[in-house]
């Protein structure tokens, strides 16, 4: 009986652990190479004198994604990960005082606009149904497949889109579109930020993108019963009960070729030989750090694409609790058009960012101590290409403070019992995301979709991608589809 084939993933982010699930399953012999000591790549976490912090991501959608593997594998989703869907997706605060309340139920959410702006409640539900007819336009040929072969494009479900092409919007900006949409300018930022959900700018990103308040609001937004990183945990146990190793502490210098094709990896252990290799490190350094031996086989327009944008984070212990707040919360900005020009015309932060707070003890209260909170602050701000970091954060730091404190009547400063930040950076160092990008390129040209590099190499046998670096796109939803591709392509 021949011995099976062999599977090296290196990097264990969600998109690698997904990535070694679906090929343990077709029979692969998977080991997965990690630099960092731990599993999950950006969702990671951490804790700080009793607060527990969700490190990255921290909006989770499409649970399907999550539970397809458990099935592919032949096990109960629900006998292994749990997580509740919620009431209110998220809160927003707007400096004119303007107070909104997504709710999941859309007939809600769109009396509370309705409510709140005066913007009728069937403008909204046009623009939740438009949305929807760009997802069933895209999904399953933008999405769910690899946009590099032939055979994608010969399907009828293809053809059939290709003939709706119209119908996704892809000839105007974001921005423009929802202004059509909506007279109040509150609710065209309202819907502007869904830019954001992939590092792009939406006064230049396709209203393409405006796909995603669909994800959001027709699936559903969802809190994993351990917090985000209930995720990854859940998924390496899967893994490792399908024989997947995880070898943690061990960077991966080099992919080894013979000729044109894969022949393993070299880490501090030596040459590990392999029958195909999957590299769920971002694109940029798999080639200028994996494949810096072979300058001729980088796709130089790819890796010189504009990056996304990156986040700037503050995790704080609070001592106090806020009744107004939720899971998620949004405190604009004042001028977005300003925040945006400043992230990246600029390339620094705006006085006035839109501020994202996150508080999973408010669904998890052990999360906290009591009477406490654990606030995970981001703010967007640009890749990083040589700013002076400690200056703008200092600079952001103290605006942040001003507006929530602003906003929320009370003076935070007092209540921060501890702290920790993370920057472009340290993204970067920790998670091997050049130049600290969330999301790998941007979107922000009508044909970035096509843009982003394949899940397969066509110049090297038996060298695959995965993650938010490489189609379809960065956040978990996407990486875990990025999985499903590369599981298929490799057979």
């Amino acid at each position: 009986m021949p011995l099976p084939k062999k599977a090296l993933i290196i990097g264990a982010g969600i998109a690698g652990i997904a990535t070694a699930i679906r090929l343990a399953v077709k029979g692969y012999q998977v080991e997965v190479y990690e630099a960092n000591s731990y599993p999950g790549g950006k969702l990671s976490q951490f804790e700080q004198d009793g607060y527990r912090f969700d490190a990255g991501p921290s909006l989770f959608t499409m649970p399907q994604y999550v539970n397809e593997l458990f099935k592919l594998a032949g096990k109960n989703p629900s006998d292994y990960f749990r997580y509740q869907k919620l009431d209110v997706v998220c809160r927003y605060f707007y400096e004119d005082g303007t107070r909104l309340t997504a709710y999941a139920n859309a007939g809600k959410f769109s009396d509370e606009i309705q409510e709140k702006t005066g913007e009728p409640a069937a403008a909204v539900k046009h623009y939740l149904d438009n949305s929807s007819t760009v997802y069933n336009v895209t999904n399953h040929v933008f999405l769910e497949r690899s946009l590099h072969r032939l055979k994608t494009y010969l399907r009828w479900d293809t053809v059939k889109s290709i003939f709706q092409f119209g119908k996704i919007d892809a000839f105007r900006t974001m921005h423009k579109a929802n202004e059509v949409f909506f007279k109040d300018k509150r609710i065209v930022q309202f819907f502007d930020r869904y830019a954001t959900y992939n590092g792009s700018n939406p006064y230049s990103a396709p209203a393409t993108l405006n796909v995603i308040p669909h994800l959001e609001q027709h699936f559903g937004a969802y809190f994993p019963e351990g917090g985000m990183y209930d995720i990854t945990s859940c998924l390496v146990a899967l893994a490792e009960s399908l024989s997947v190793k995880f070898y943690y502490n061990n960077p991966v210098a080099e992919i080894v070729l013979q000729g044109h094709t894969v022949r393993g990896i070299k880490t501090n252990d030596g040459v590990i030989d392999g029958d195909l290799v999957v590299s769920n490190m971002d694109i940029w350094f798999t080639y200028h750090k994996l494949l810096s031996n072979y300058p001729k086989l980088h796709p130089q327009k790819i890796l010189n694409q504009e990056r996304s944008s990156s986040a700037l984070i503050f995790y704080w212990g609070i001592r106090d609790q806020f009744r107004e707040l939720d899971l998620h919360n949004i405190f604009f900005s004042a001028d977005y058009e300003a925040e945006f020009n400043h992230i990246w015309k600029e390339k620094e932060i705006y006085h006035d960012p839109t501020v994202y707070l996150n508080i999973s003890s408010k669904y998890k209260p052990d999360d906290a101590p009591e009477s406490c909170e654990n606030w995970f602050v981001m703010i967007n701000v640009p890749a990083n290409t040589g700013q002076d970091w400690d200056a703008l954060i200092a600079g952001a730091r103290e605006n942040v403070l001003n507006k929530l404190s602003r906003l929320l009547n009370k003076d935070i400063r007092k209540l921060i019992a501890n702290e920790s930040i993370l920057d472009p950076r340290s993204i970067e160092s920790r998670t091997s995301s050049y130049q600290g990008s969330l999301y790998g390129t941007s979107s922000n040209t009508q044909f970035a979709a096509f843009l982003r590099h394949a899940n397969k190499s066509s110049k090297l046998k038996g060298l695959y991608f995965c993650g938010g670096s490489v189609h379809p796109g960065g956040g978990i939803p996407l990486c875990l589809l990025s999985a499903k591709i590369v599981g298929e392509l490799a057979g």
